[in-house]
C-alpha cells in the first residue's frame, strides 16, 4: 500500500448518518456497563470514515446501535438530517436498505446451503430487479463480479465452502456493489486475509465509495489501515471519541494521548512515514 492518498474534504456536503449524545449501557445498577458513553458524530455522503480502538473500546456497540440491530440507550441517530425511525419491522427492513454491513468472516454472512449465483440474484430482486430479463441479471451479476476481479462464469453453481476467504471478502463487496446502499459499514473486513488480500480489498473499498457515492463507515483497531484508507478519523477510548477530525490532522499531529499510544505502537507507521515532527509524548 502507498504512504498516502489523496483524500476528499467532505465537512460541507450533506449529512448521511448523525449522533447527538448516544450512549448504550448494558445491565442495572451496580452491575451496569456503559459501552458507549454520550458520543456525537456527522458522517457525510461520500465520505470514508475510519472508527478506530482497541477491543473493548466500543466500535462494535456503536456499528450495532448504527445498522439498528440493538437499541440506543440514551440520545439519537440521525438518517440523511432526520432522526431515525426503526420502531417497526417495516421501517427497519426500509432503513437495512439504505445502510449495509461487511464483516471479519465472511462465511457467516453466506447462507452454505446457497449458490453463489443465487445469493448475486437476490440481491437484484431485493433492489426491484425482478421484472429484469435474465440476459440483464446475468449481466449485472457478471459486471459486479468483474468489480471484485472474479468471474461469474467460474462462481456459478459454486457453494461459499468451495471459495478461499479472500473471495468470499470480495464476493460480499460484489454483493454491496448490487445492492447500492447509501451507507455500508465494514466491520474489520481485513482481519482474516493475509497482507496482499488485505490492501486488494481496501483499494475495491476506495474504489466502491468512487463508483457509487456512498458512504463507507470503516470499524478498525488498525490505526495504520485507517490512515491508508480515510479521509475522516475517529479515536474511540472507553466508549467515547477521544479525538476526530481530517485523517492527516488526527494521525500525523495527534492531541490526545490514547491516538499518540496507537501510533507508537504500529512499528510500520514509523518505517513509512515520517514522523520526526510529531510529539508522541502521552504525559
Amino acid at each position: 500500500m502507498s504512504e498516502k492518498r489523496e483524500r476528499k474534504d467532505f465537512s460541507n456536503g450533506p449529512l448521511c448518518l448523525s449522533g447527538r449524545g448516544v450512549t448504550k449501557v448494558f445491565g442495572l445498577g451496580e452491575k451496569k456497563t456503559v459501552a458507549v458513553d454520550h458520543v456525537d458524530f456527522d458522517f457525510h455522503e461520500g465520505e470514508f470514515v475510519s472508527i478506530v480502538g482497541e477491543s473493548g473500546s466500543g466500535k462494535t456497540t456503536l456499528s450495532k446501535m448504527l445498522l439498528g440491530l440493538i437499541n440506543v440507550s440514551e440520545g439519537e441517530i440521525l438518517f440523511q438530517g432526520k432522526p431515525r425511525d426503526i420502531g417497526s419491522g417495516r421501517k427497519k427492513r426500509e432503513y437495512w436498505k439504505g445502510i449495509q454491513a461487511i464483516f471479519q468472516d465472511p462465511f457467516s454472512s453466506f447462507n452454505v446451503f446457497h449458490k453463489i449465483d443465487s445469493v448475486l440474484l437476490d440481491c437484484i430482486n431485493i433492489r426491484g430487479g425482478r421484472g429484469l430479463s435474465k440476459e440483464k441479471k446475468i449481466e449485472m451479476m457478471t459486471e459486479a463480479c468483474s468489480f471484485v476481479n472474479l468471474k461469474f462464469a467460474e462462481l456459478t453453481n459454486k457453494y461459499p465452502f468451495e471459495l478461499s476467504g479472500g473471495q468470499m471478502q470480495r464476493l460480499m463487496i460484489a454483493r454491496i456493489f448490487l445492492l447500492r446502499p447509501k451507507i455500508l459499514l465494514a466491520d474489520e473486513p481485513t482481519s482474516m486475509v493475509d497482507a496482499c488480500s488485505r490492501a486488494t480489498i481496501l483499494d475495491m473499498l476506495l474504489d466502491l465509495r468512487d463508483e457509487t457515492g456512498m458512504t463507507i463507515i470503516f470499524i478498525t483497531h488498525d490505526i495504520g489501515l485507517a490512515y491508508y484508507i480515510s479521509d475522516t478519523v475517529y479515536i474511540m477510548e472507553h466508549g467515547r471519541f477521544v479525538e476526530s477530525g481530517k485523517a492527516d490532522e488526527v494521525i500525523l499531529n495527534p492531541k490526545a494521548a490514547y491516538t499518540k499510544r496507537l501510533i507508537s505502537d504500529v512499528p510500520k507507521i514509523h518505517e513509512e512515514w515520517d514522523l520526526s515532527t510529531v510529539d508522541l509524548k502521552t504525559e
